[in-house]
């Protein structure tokens, strides 16, 4: 009898090489969406998210204001979550940073909270469901305008 050799086939390393190309595109395409035309926000504030909205031929901007509850921060898909009381129901809507549907986020109300998530407001009702505010008092706004002013100099 003779003896019958089989050769395997070697993993291919190429498949690494392709995926780290994959992830450079990826990364190359994250950065030309990514845009930086919103102001620093983070969870707990109360914002103003200006929704350009289509109805057949016309396109209006709608305000949607709420709570910021959760911050996702991955990439290309970064998104924040806003939550509003509408007729005593609750209702939330998540906006991504990068979509064209955004005209523009205003920061009305700083919060103070001590959590990234503020999933816990969910099952809040009334003045239990509202959070604390940092609050600038007359003293601490001149002094602030007056670094503003010395920083302009």
């Amino acid at each position: 009898m003779s003896k019958i050799d089989i050769k395997r086939k070697k993993a291919q390393k190429s498949f690494s090489k392709n995926q780290k190309g994959l992830a450079d595109k990826v990364a190359l395409v994250e950065k030309t969406t990514m845009t930086s035309k919103f102001p620093e926000f983070r969870a707990g504030d109360t914002v103003k998210v200006h929704v350009r909205i289509k109805e057949g031929e016309k396109e209006r901007v709608q305000a949607y204001e709420g709570l910021v509850i959760a911050m996702s921060n991955k990439g290309g898909s970064k998104s924040f979550n806003v939550r509003k009381m509408s007729h005593g129901v609750g209702v939330e809507r998540s906006f991504l940073f990068t979509s064209p549907k955004i005209a523009k986020v205003e920061v009305v109300q700083t919060g103070k909270v001590r959590r990234a998530k503020l999933y816990y407001i969910r099952e809040l009702e009334g003045r239990a469901a509202k959070i604390e505010r940092e609050v600038e008092t007359q003293a601490q706004s001149a002094a602030s305008s007056a670094a503003k002013e010395t920083a302009k100099k």
